[in-house]
């Protein structure tokens, strides 16, 4: 098994590089890849292991997707964020939950919202990346990303109540909400006591390895923990994220180039690796059918497939256009989506692995010894959605985007021009602060100038130099050379604009894109300073 799983990321990884390099959607080709070689004989079984996933795919995705993400944005939309992240998989178990239950003979309406928490949830992996590919405006984007983050924890809870009832733990009503509830208070909690400790244990570092290396352990340890005590590690690992990821600016330029990179490496190697998966399971969905009927899976499979889709999209249009209708406030406050933008939001709604880890979960048993009713079902119909929607949403969301003319033209004027601002007003507290660094004790204009000519004229010629200067001397011989001057000058002006960019995100002048973009900026310019 450990072979088969580590063949997996290797296939996994070429097929991710091939759609990178061709430009093609990377989960799209990792499933149809995962479903071709299904196919071929003589491959090792590789059934998906649900502690694989939720214990150890899941928590360092949730992290890094909440380490990009920006706090202020998430609170500016927690309105709709909530409805889509908490209402919407409600909702979904419910009224899945009753089709299934209608449609399937013989199929308990536990085991039926089972079924339904299972499939709640949406994976928001593909939409965000056919939404950076195609520009999507950022608003959308937060909502995507947002609802991703925190979906998860809701549909999980939902799946817990329900399948106690299902194997046979009573379970009321209010004893749903109260662990729900728990759930999310605990996991909250959690989550800002470890996001609070690693940032103390972090800033008291001036090693990025170390730093680097103490971030890959905060996801599993926030998950683990308030799995523990039988809260949220969903909610435990997304507030951690946030907490540090809002804080990294308060971290070293090393840190930051090496975390940013670390987590994109561990997002290529889990995303391709769980979407490959996907796709080879299907010899096991099938071999659990045993005696079913092909017209009673079928039917029973579109039905679910279908509602799956047409509840997100009756859902998404009321939750973005009601509150406003209710509400003068709002409508002072947000401008009105458009009809278009709501529509790519509903047609975004792909499942992806937590799903088919959870379908995977479910006993073989209840609590009487007898079969879990269902699960066989439960198991393939499962799988028809998350491939179904992967495919049907993944293949249409590129063309509808471009189709209706949604992207961020307009977002990508509106920040040149804040950008513009911010950078004019960071050069011009450089430029004071490299004024006072070089100015003479009489202050003479004419010298503070020469002074910054000769040290700029210097740097010109550093890479020549450097190596003569240091030539069999020491730094108490050498003193301070042109090179090293100019060196201490800018980094101090790199401090001075990037606090300056940073206070403009503070007042909301600049988002947190183009925040991480001017610091990634800066920190390179820092790095390149810094290399010997």
């Amino acid at each position: 098994m450990n072979v088969a799983l580590l063949a997996v990321a290797v296939v996994a990884l070429l097929t991710a590089a091939v759609a990178r390099r061709l430009n093609w959607s990377a989960p799209l080709l990792l499933v149809l890849v995962g479903l071709a070689g299904s196919q071929i004989p003589g491959l090792p079984d590789t059934a998906l292991d649900p502690d694989l996933v939720l214990y150890a795919v899941l928590p360092p995705l949730l992290y890094s997707a909440a380490l990009d993400s920006s706090s202020p944005a998430m609170r500016r939309n927690a309105r709709p964020i909530a409805l889509l992240a908490i209402g919407l998989p409600l909702a979904t178990t419910a009224v899945v939950g009753l089709v299934a239950y209608l449609v399937i003979p013989q199929f308990p309406l536990a085991a039926a919202l089972v079924l339904g928490a299972v499939v709640a949830p949406p994976d928001a992996v593909s939409a965000s990346a056919i939404g950076r590919r195609l520009g999507l405006p950022r608003r959308i984007m937060t909502l995507l990303g947002g609802e991703s983050l925190l979906n998860d924890a809701t549909a999980l809870t939902a799946y817990r109540v329900a399948l106690a009832a299902a194997i046979g733990t009573g379970v009321t009503l209010l004893e749903g909400v109260r662990t729900f509830l728990g759930a999310a208070i605990g996991g909250t909690l959690i989550g800002f006591a470890v996001g609070v400790v690693v940032a103390v244990i972090r800033s008291r570092l001036s090693d990025p390895v170390m730093e680097s290396g103490i971030g890959l352990i905060v996801p599993f340890v926030a998950y683990l923990t308030a799995e523990e005590v039988h809260s949220s590690g969903v909610i435990a690992v997304v507030v951690a994220g946030l907490y540090l990821g809002q804080r990294s600016t308060s971290a070293g330029y090393a840190t930051r180039l090496q975390d940013t990179a670390v987590w994109k490496a561990v997002d290529v190697v889990l995303e391709s690796f769980v979407f490959l998966l996907i796709g080879l399971q299907l010899p096991g969905v099938v071999r659990a059918l045993h005696d079913r009927s092909a017209i009673e899976v079928v039917g029973a499979s579109a039905a679910v497939l279908a509602t799956v889709i047409l509840v997100r999209v009756v859902w998404v249009y009321p939750a973005a256009y009601l509150p406003r209708m209710m509400s003068a406030r709002i409508r002072e406050r947000e401008p009105a989506p458009s009809l278009r933008a709501v529509f790519v939001l509903a047609w975004s709604g792909m499942r992806g692995v937590v799903s088919l880890a959870a379908a995977f979960a479910i006993p073989l048993t209840v609590n009487s010894g007898a079969p879990f009713p269902g699960r066989d079902m439960i198991l393939f119909i499962t799988f028809v959605v998350v491939v179904g929607t992967l495919l049907l949403h993944g293949l249409t969301l590129p063309w509808l985007i471009t189709r209706l003319g949604v992207d961020n033209s307009e977002e990508r004027r509106r920040d040149a021009v804040t950008l513009a601002a911010a950078q004019d007003k960071a050069a011009r507290a450089a430029t004071e602060v490299l004024d006072q660094l070089v100015a003479d004790t009489d202050g003479d204009p004419a010298a503070v100038r020469q002074r910054a000519a000769e040290i700029l004229r210097a740097w010109s010629e550093h890479r020549a130099n450097a190596a003569w200067e240091r030539l069999g001397r020491s730094d108490a011989e050498l003193g301070e050379s042109p090179s090293a001057a100019f060196r201490a000058l800018r980094l101090q002006m790199l401090e001075t604009e990037r606090g300056v960019f940073i206070a403009e995100r503070d007042t909301g002048r600049i988002d947190d894109d183009v925040l991480r973009q001017v610091l990634r900026e800066l920190d390179l310019e820092e790095a390149t300073l810094n290399r010997e």
